[in-house]
């Protein structure tokens, strides 16, 4: 069996996390959000399929040629948007054999993969999908069942409860000549769920299995925290293989790669997991939820809070990071400050392809991409983004959104008079 992995689209609505990269690289917990899909698969297939397109040769650069010892193959996605052109780019890669096909930007325990194939084999199924309850499917297909079998996939049907696909499939390959039936969907995309109604209408066996774990369609920038916070929450394991000082302070579970350092005055409390090389301290307060990447710097009167900080970036000294994600190779400078909280204490509202969308949340912080550099004593309001390889003048407060490769400096008039 083998496994094919759809990690073609742009991400848009992580930018600017994704501005020049694929989201599924993206670092949560310090590793790449595919390859915890990757890792569910690998029990189940000999060989990874990897559909690529936007800004693939870095996705290719991070993952290489092999994953745990099996080969990866890289396929471009032929023309056209949506899940049912994806899997068709597969087509020969994956030959004659039966497959799973997964989006690579979702995460789920493997206990669902286990439950997804042992449905598809009991059932002597053509297709089968993983599919989970939801109280609200507004924002889901639903699936409509009949016994074992999937009887129909509808559109979005409001707010009604019920099953949800949730981008897990297994598959005989005979799935490509309904793929080549499949119409343009409204929205203008081949989707995998009109094959799947397709194929039911012929009469072919299309089997599901209901999921009760977690799961995370990281389609936002939250989605990154709450994916983090689960992580840390319930797969850190406490080691610490860098150097802590006499008189820093480590409460478990904390996770501190070779080479980093934490320095005295430093206190963290987990779960935290720091990354390799990186500098912590002295005198900063790491708090719970909090990954900090590879080569990093948390200095002297740093804070940090339930944040993701990735490879390359420093919050050198006198800072507040609190419920924010700051991209790689990014520096905040002294004083930088990120409010994370409403006055009124709603909801905080971000603005996600030209639209505000209410986070969910009534904690968010400030969402930087790389290679961002920040002025000292500035100030950045709750879910703010800043774009990357932008530059924030000292002094400035964002108050709205920076565009990628942006300059933004405060103009004060002054007057020196002599005294």
């Amino acid at each position: 069996m083998k496994g094919v992995i759809l990690a073609a689209g742009k991400g848009e609505r992580l930018r600017p996390l994704t501005d020049d990269r694929p989201k599924v690289i993206l670092k949560v917990a310090n590793r790449p959000i595919i390859e915890y899909v990757l890792e569910n698969l690998d029990p189940f297939v000999d060989e990874f399929i990897i559909v690529v397109r936007y800004e693939k040769e870095k996705l290719m650069k991070a993952l290489g040629d092999e994953f745990n010892g099996k080969p990866i193959t890289y396929v471009d996605q032929l023309p056209g948007e949506g899940t049912a052109k994806a899997i068709e780019s597969a087509r020969e890669s994956v030959g004659d054999e039966e497959f799973i096909a997964v989006n690579g930007d979702i995460y789920f325990e493997i206990d669902g993969l286990k439950d997804l194939i042992s449905t598809f084999r009991k059932e002597r199924a053509d297709a089968a999908l993983l599919v989970k309850e939801f109280d609200d499917l507004s924002h889901f297909g639903k699936i409509e069942v009949e016994g074992s079998l999937v009887k129909a996939v509808k559109e979005k049907p409001g707010k009604v409860s019920g099953y949800a696909n949730l981008g897990v499939y297994a598959f005989k390959p005979e799935v490509f000549e309904f793929i080549e039936k499949t119409p343009l969907s409204k929205r203008g995309e081949y989707e995998i769920t009109d094959t799947l109604n397709l194929m039911i209408e012929s009469g072919r066996k299309v089997a599901y299995a209901v999921y009760s774990g977690y799961w995370n369609d990281v389609g936002r920038p939250w989605n990154l925290l709450e994916l983090n916070e689960y992580l840390l929450k319930n797969r850190l394991r406490h080691g610490i293989k860098g150097m802590v000082e006499e008189g820093a302070t480590i409460v478990p579970p904390v996770e501190i790669g070779e080479g980093t350092v934490v320095r005295s005055g430093a206190y963290i409390i987990g779960p935290v997991k720091i990354g390799k090389n990186s500098r912590i301290g002295p005198n900063c307060f790491i708090r719970p939820y909090t990954s900090i990447g590879d080569n990093c710097h948390i200095g002297n009167a740093v804070e940090v809070k339930n944040s993701i900080i990735m490879d390359n970036s420093n919050a050198p000294h006198l800072n507040y990071v609190g419920d924010s994600i700051i991209g790689e190779n990014t520096n905040l400078g002294a004083g930088t400050i990120t409010a994370n909280l409403r006055h009124d204490k709603g909801n905080i509202r971000v603005e996600i392809k030209g639209r505000l969308e209410d986070s969910g949340r009534h904690k968010l912080g400030a969402i930087i991409g790389h290679n961002v550099k920040v002025g000292i004593n500035v100030s950045i309001y709750p879910g703010r983004k800043i774009g990357s390889n932008s530059f924030i003048g000292p002094g400035a407060i964002v108050d709205r959104n920076v565009p990628p490769r942006s300059l933004l400096v405060v103009r004060q008039e002054k007057e020196v008079r002599k005294i």
